[in-house]
Order: C-alpha cells, then structure tokens, then sequence
C-alpha cells in the first residue's frame, strides 16, 4: 500500500522537472503527468512523478487525518 502525502510545488522548470515541499524537505519531482501545473499547486507524488492535484482545503484535510491517525497510534 502506498500512502499519498500532499506536496506543494515550489519550483518549475521548463522541462516540467520541479521541486515540491513535502512539510520543509524538497524533492525534485517529475510533473509532465499533469497539465497546467503551477508553483503553489498542491500535488500527490508517486515514485518522483506527480500523480494528482488537489487544491488547499483537500491537503489540509489529509494532513488533519494523517495527524489523528497518529495520536491514536501514540495512544495505544
């Protein structure tokens, strides 16, 4: 099972080769899957390529949920 994590893209190349912020590390990231791709997107990354966008509210939400899956596994 994979486990997509938001990314927001900080930097394009034209080439499409960019830089995403995964929560302060950035990793170059392939974005030629995606149209319209712009820095301040944000992105779900697989194996270097960026796969999906999704907009702001959406990765707030799966940060929200990434971080109560946590605190109920640091409780138990």
């Amino acid at each position: 099972m994979c486990l997509g994590i938001p990314a927001k893209v900080v930097q394009i190349e034209e080439s499409k080769i960019g830089k995403v912020d995964y929560l302060g590390t950035k990793i170059k990231t392939n974005l030629t899957l995606l149209e319209d791709v712009q820095v301040g997107d944000w992105v779900i990354v697989h194996a270097g390529f960026a796969i999906s966008k999704l907009n702001e509210e959406e990765a707030k939400e799966t940060f929200s949920l990434l971080k109560e899956i946590v605190d109920k596994q640091e409780a138990e």
